[in-house]
């Protein structure tokens, strides 16, 4: 049905004048928060370029009546599809990866080398772009982040792979006894990038369940949240269910952090409010049996068990494959790739592996967040 036509057209002044009076109104809605704004979000890139967006599609709506034309605005929802199709694309060729494990030059030992890098013979891979990070380059992309990392040992070993790039080797030497502390928190700021990262020794779900409700009751979220456990529920309870049951209270409590995050931006109305935090789940290593280091890990940690937990997972809707709020850094997939000859106990692998996880995971947010570098 056509609609009706109004019965008073504007003259040509008056469409000027109501222009005018429109980038007037967007200048004093939008542009002076974005002033207020650029002194708190300088410091770190990834909320800069998030509040950034939130000011440019906040010109749009303010701007939007005063342009009606369907072309571009069929133009610019076109445009928007494209980059969101590349966006998930991308984000699906993360793990794309292929290694080169090599004996090494020492006669007195068998050593390997082992080394990664993006599937160059894949033209989607290529056309995305992927590097890895720099220390230059991750520290101007986490500049000003707090960063939390919580889980068992193999998320220790995505904090430390952290470490080891942002931080030079001899900083990193003086602080190696305390981070590898067994079963402790940790807690580091960088203060040349003004980078605050937290270690929770939290190795079952239910402590990251009771870390995420500690967030929302103090209503003081990280900007990048990298999370996993598993191991430890196989190694002592034996239980994929209830492990299950574990992971969706998990999920539910995730779901509701961004939520509440997104409420107190809309809430507040101001683009000083912090967008949702990035969400990483870290994946459960491939499991090599025989060569796991004691007789009761051997018998409860078979490939059967593991199994049902990766398909707990899958039902959970944790992770975004099943709908959920976090990418997978799927370390089952990356160890299997580099082999046996990079793990010692079957369970932990070469830090290779884990700086792998973490180039992708720093991928991942230039992506999300809409930056090159």
């Amino acid at each position: 049905m056509e609609r009706p036509k109004a019965k008073v057209d504007l003259s040509k002044n008056e469409m000027i004048g109501a222009v005018q009076l429109g980038v007037v109104a967007a200048c004093v809605v939008v542009l002076v928060p974005m002033g207020m704004a650029g002194y708190h979000l300088s410091r770190n890139k990834m909320l800069f370029f998030s509040g950034a967006l939130f000011i440019t599609l906040a010109i749009g709506v303010h701007l939007t009546p005063y342009f009606p034309s369907v072309t571009d605005f069929v133009t610019s929802v076109s445009s928007v599809v494209v980059f969101q199709n590349r966006r998930d694309s991308c984000l699906s060729h993360l793990h794309d990866v292929v290694w080169d494990v090599t004996p090494g030059n020492s006669t007195a030992s068998l050593t390997y080398h082992k080394s990664w890098a993006w599937d160059a013979s894949s033209s989607s891979v290529s056309a995305c772009g992927f590097q890895k990070l720099a220390r230059f380059d991750a520290a101007d992309l986490l500049n000003g982040s707090w960063v939390v990392v919580a889980g068992d040992s193999q998320a220790r070993l995505v904090a430390v792979s952290l470490l080891n790039l942002v931080l030079d080797s001899e900083r990193m030497d003086k602080i190696r006894s305390d981070l590898f502390k067994r079963h402790s928190d940790y807690q580091i700021v960088v203060d040349e990038i003004g980078m605050r990262l937290d270690f929770f020794w939290a190795p079952y779900a239910l402590n990251l369940t009771t870390l995420l409700e500690g967030f929302n009751r103090n209503r003081n979220y990280p900007d990048v949240l990298i999370m996993g456990s598993g191991l430890w529920h196989m190694l002592h309870f034996t239980n994929a269910s209830d492990y299950g049951d574990s992971l969706q209270s998990l999920s539910s409590r995730a779901a509701s952090l961004v939520s509440s995050s997104e409420h107190e931006e809309a809430a507040t109305g101001s683009v000083l409010a912090r967008p949702p935090p990035h969400l990483f789940w870290i994946g459960m290593p491939t499991l090599i049996n025989s060569m796991l280091n004691s007789e009761e890990k051997r018998d409860k940690m078979t490939d059967a068990l593991r199994a049902a937990y990766d398909e707990q997972l899958r039902q959970s809707n944790l992770v975004r494959q099943s709908s959920g709020p976090f990418l997978l850094l799927d370390v089952e997939s990356l160890s299997w790739n580099c082999g046996v000859r990079c793990t010692e106990d079957g369970m932990h692998y070469d830090m290779p592996v884990y700086e792998a996880a973490l180039h992708i995971m720093l991928n991942a947010l230039l992506i999300e967040s809409h930056q090159k570098l």
